[in-house]
């Protein structure tokens, strides 16, 4: 049976609407790249992020990996105190996308897994478009993260809608596939050129 087409978009964040790379920070503390490299795969993995994205404040997840590691005290804190540094603005042509779907007054709605503390500084990044959001979950608030199931059912709760009514935006394979089984539609963030026409083909643009 053909499902019905989606009337609402959900837009995951994250290197989907404003690029985020801990590189982008941390290629301004160390000067060699194989020392970059080490810490970003040893000491701030993002496996120890996660932990800020379940709610964990940056306080109580630095402290045993300062004790692990107080060498790279500074530059753990750095994590949660320059923030900013690893997000490089908005993606145009997702941008440009939900201006055209405001235009249409398509509902729309955000699912990012991020700190709760972080969020209002990504919105800093580009305010008119995040203002298009009728509302954004953001995995911080809820101290569970994608792809969990039980992150989707909050969304479908506070939107009131049910998963075949959304298009869900993502740029994480495995959050695709949770969605995609609890009857979202999807498109997969690879290629920013093809978004347009992803969500056109969905009858949305």
């Amino acid at each position: 049976m053909t499902r019905s087409p989606p009337r609402a978009v959900l837009w995951d964040v994250g290197n989907v609407i404003v690029r985020w790379d801990p590189r982008a920070l941390y290629a301004k503390i160390f000067k060699e790249p194989a020392d970059l490299d080490r810490f970003l795969s040893h000491v701030c993995t993002l496996d120890w992020h996660v932990e800020h994205d379940r709610g964990v404040s940056f306080a109580d997840n630095a402290a045993p990996l300062i004790a692990r590691f107080p060498e790279h005290a500074a530059e753990i804190r750095a994590w949660d105190e320059r923030f900013e540094e690893m997000l490089s603005g908005p993606i145009p042509e997702t941008v440009s996308v939900i201006e055209a779907l405001a235009a249409r007054e398509t509902p729309q709605f955000a699912l990012t897994n991020m700190p709760q503390s972080k969020w209002p500084i990504v919105q800093a990044k580009s305010p008119a478009h995040f203002g298009h959001f009728r509302d954004a979950v953001v995995s911080g608030d809820e101290g569970v993260i994608k792809p969990h199931r039980r992150i989707y059912e909050i969304v479908l709760e506070r939107t009131g809608l049910a998963a075949h009514d959304l298009l869900f935006i993502d740029d994480s394979a495995a959050n695709i596939v949770a969605a995609a089984e609890m009857g979202f539609h999807t498109h997969h963030f690879t290629d920013p050129a093809a978004l347009r026409e992803a969500v056109a083909s969905h009858g949305l643009l």
